[in-house]
């Protein structure tokens, strides 16, 4: 493959990536809700982030490095406001309390760690292709820990009864989004 067909074949993955992700969001976000899931939650929204951060990627292919890092760093800014808003609904949950599902907690969480692995292979070949694919290889590795990490959350509230599993999960999830978005802050 030339270099010519790099955007072509950039777009083609973005796109792909796009679709994963912005199926996640939904599946997670009804499920978060119904299931009463803070990690659930913050993963849908790290999920509507990273289909926003891909949609602003594939804007960017194909075009000069100044609008590629222009497009990674207002993906960055979602980032962060969508961090934000994980850390208050965490914090809602906290002081007014939750029963999160563990049953459904788990086997989203699987779906979409199933989702994000077919994302991390698709985008690993690209990641040194320019700022906003790294961008979008930064979020897809940090999606794999978060599912993980509900997933985790799911077996100890299933094992102690307690909603502070999915409370520290919904945290550091956030708090992993904010980190993402830091780094791609810092991307020149």
């Amino acid at each position: 493959m030339c270099d010519d067909d790099a955007p072509d074949v950039e777009s083609g993955t973005l796109r792909a990536l796009l679709a994963i992700n912005g199926a996640m969001f939904a599946v997670e976000v009804v499920a978060g809700w119904l299931a009463q899931s803070t990690g659930l939650l913050a993963d849908s929204l790290d999920m509507l982030a990273d289909a926003a951060v891909y949609g602003l990627a594939l804007y960017a292919v194909g075009r000069a490095p100044g609008l590629k890092l222009r497009a990674a760093h207002a993906s960055g800014w979602l980032q962060l406001t969508l961090a934000l808003g994980a850390f208050s609904e965490v914090a809602r949950r906290a002081f007014f309390g939750s029963a999160p599902e563990p049953p459904a907690m788990i086997g989203v969480s699987l779906v979409a760690l199933a989702a994000n692995v077919t994302c991390l292979v698709l985008i690993h070949r690209h990641r040194h292709r320019g700022a906003h694919m790294e961008a979008s290889f930064i979020f897809s590795a940090n999606d794999v820990l978060a599912n993980l990490g509900v997933i985790a959350a799911g077996a100890l509230i299933a094992a102690t009864g307690s909603p502070v599993p999915d409370l520290l999960i919904g945290a550091a999830i956030a708090g992993l989004v904010l980190r993402g978005a830091i780094r791609i802050l810092h991307l020149r």
